[in-house]
């Protein structure tokens, strides 16, 4: 016969056993927020018009970031990837940057990609090239995420000093 403290030992063990695996898993934490940007020519203020006026690309950002308790963005950082094509043969890069502004307004840099006059070269008129884990202002970042229509990036070369191909950011995720 079973005492009834064996058999209370056996229910308790049971419903242990029974109750350890089926937790619901943690909530999957939200995406870091990703951003596209169609780079034309024609975006700039004013237009290009010169040859660099042919070509077209894209950029996408997706801003890396830290938020408190309270849902404060407290560190970012963002990866950059860009690419250009139809542009004339040894297009020289001198800078790509996030800028505020609207279309048709041009803005200061608030998020430089750092790269080097001559460090990107379109051969062929063509290149694609990333930067990640750029720092990024927390308040800034909190700023593009809410509002990132009213900042565009764009790319620069020898050429176009103040810019020769520009897009409006959108928030895709």
């Amino acid at each position: 016969m079973i005492s009834r403290i064996s058999y209370l030992a056996f229910v308790v063990a049971l419903v242990t056993a029974g109750c350890g695996k089926d937790s619901p898993a943690a909530p999957t934490p939200p995406a870091a927020p990703r951003f596209s940007a169609t780079l034309l020519p024609a975006n700039e203020v004013p237009p290009i018009t010169n040859a660099e006026a042919s070509g077209n690309g894209t950029a996408t950002i997706t801003l890396n970031t830290t938020k408190d308790a309270a849902g404060n963005v407290t560190a970012a950082t963002a990866d950059f990837s860009v690419s250009l094509t139809g542009f004339p043969a040894n297009t020289t890069i001198t800078g790509a940057h996030i800028h505020p502004g609207v279309t048709g307004q041009n803005g200061s840099v608030v998020v430089s990609l750092g790269l080097v006059s001559g460090e990107i070269v379109l051969a062929n008129g063509t290149a694609t090239f990333s930067k990640p884990g750029i720092t990024v202002d927390p308040a800034l970042a909190q700023t593009i995420i809410s509002n990132p229509a009213g900042y565009y990036f764009n790319v620069h070369s020898t050429t176009n000093g103040g810019g020769f191909a520009r897009g409006q950011l959108v928030r895709t995720n």
